[in-house]
């Protein structure tokens, strides 16, 4: 005998699925803030210090995944106080 998923009501996949959060309008503006600022890192640092195009990819991505990581710890930080 088998168990279908549409037969055990908490296996549902409205059941499954988590309340979605609008993003603020905010968040999507830092996060386009933070992408020129990034772009504007690696253009300076290509352009103006001219220390070539390799290491202003890897200086500007590393920037971008600290930022990253910023984030994740702030929203972490604060789902967890909710």
């Amino acid at each position: 005998m088998t168990v279908d998923r549409e037969v055990i009501p908490e296996h549902s996949p409205a059941h499954d699925r988590s309340p979605v959060e609008e993003v603020s309008t905010a968040t999507v503006v830092a996060y386009g803030v933070a992408a020129v600022v990034l772009v504007g890192w690696f253009l300076f640092g290509w352009l103006v210090l001219e220390q070539g195009f390799v290491d202003s990819v890897g200086e500007s991505a590393g920037a971008g995944f600290t930022l990253l990581l910023i984030v994740s710890v702030v929203g972490t930080v604060r789902r967890s106080r909710r």
